[in-house]
């Protein structure tokens, strides 16, 4: 099923359900697609985000919800903190399966030899490898500096 059609047919079952935290954060996630929809069409894109544009909007909700929960824990607002951290898991229900770190060392080794990178300076191209087949699926933060050691070393 089409990412978009599974969120909205999530978002109904919440409605029905009468989940109002869940449709809340539901409803975040059409507000966030929509907004980049509208974004993509002044520049001439009429058939809006596909689902590799909408993983890339829900992996950019939990790191803002993850940054704002730490931050919350830091101000002693617990309750403020539970709501972010639910919020992620409901982000999370959307996102394909996080690659473990084993996962993630041969998929950055596979783009280094499918790009044919020999130094730092193919680390652009690289990351656009890995972009384009794991949106999603990894941290590409915290996959950065792994690709920066594969290729210095």
């Amino acid at each position: 099923m089409e990412l978009r059609a599974r969120i909205t047919a999530e978002m109904k079952q919440a409605m029905k359900d009468k989940a109002t935290a869940r449709l809340s954060t539901i409803r975040l996630i059409n507000a966030a697609i929509k907004d980049r929809d509208i974004a993509v069409r002044a520049e001439g894109n009429y058939n809006g985000v596909d689902d590799n544009e909408v993983l890339a909007i829900l992996g950019k909700m939990v790191r803002q919800r993850q940054e704002s929960a730490r931050t919350y824990e830091e101000a002693s607002r617990l309750d403020l903190s539970e709501r972010e951290l639910s919020e992620i898991t409901i982000l999370e229900e959307f996102l394909p399966r996080q690659l473990s770190d084993e996962e993630v060392s041969a998929a950055v080794e596979n783009a280094i030899s499918e790009v044919g990178a020999a130094s730092i300076r193919d680390m652009g191209r690289v990351m656009g490898v890995l972009k384009s087949q794991y949106t999603g699926q990894m941290d590409f933060g915290s996959v950065g500096p792994i690709v920066k050691d594969k290729l210095s070393s």
